[in-house]
């Protein structure tokens, strides 16, 4: 929340109260992603171990079947579920790039799973990759990049 600045008074010095009020939003933004991709991981890996019948049938695996995939999609659920945690209640930096990890495994693990379920795979495909982008588009204040002064660039780029 910013302070009121009255008509003519110098705004405080440092960086612009909004810049990283973005950044947390896209982060939560990714956060809630990562939930959700990780729950509908969580409801395929379960589904396909029991056997439902709300996959294809007959369907032909690269390798393994059904049941394997099932359980991969569990694992990454769990995995995913972690990450989660930690981007939106610790927003550590490792839980972002575990995020980023296992959002890539899990779109190459949804490639093998589409033969059993084609646009459900697609689907959650494109969720992973607005999360990645999520997760990697913004950079911390201080962490990434030269700190900002809070002035602009002189002549040549520098402060």
């Amino acid at each position: 929340m910013t302070a009121a600045v009255p008509h003519g008074a110098a705004r405080p010095a440092g960086p612009p109260a909004t810049a990283d009020h973005v950044g947390s939003g896209l982060l939560t933004f990714a956060g809630v992603l990562l939930v959700l991709v990780g729950s509908l991981n969580a409801l395929d890996g379960i589904s396909a171990i029991a056997g439902s019948h709300v996959f294809v049938g007959n369907a032909h695996f690269v390798f393994g079947d059904l049941l394997a995939w099932g359980w991969v999609m569990l694992a990454l659920a769990v995995a995913q579920l972690g990450a989660a945690y930690g981007v939106l209640a610790l927003r550590a930096q490792w839980a972002r790039w575990a995020g980023v990890v296992v959002l890539v495994l899990n779109a190459f693990a949804q490639m093998s799973f589409v033969p059993s379920y084609p646009v459900w795979s697609l689907t959650i495909i494109a969720i992973d990759v607005v999360a990645i982008y999520a997760l990697t588009a913004y950079a911390t204040p201080g962490r990434w990049g030269p700190a900002s002064s809070g002035q602009p660039p002189g002549p040549g780029g520098t402060t």
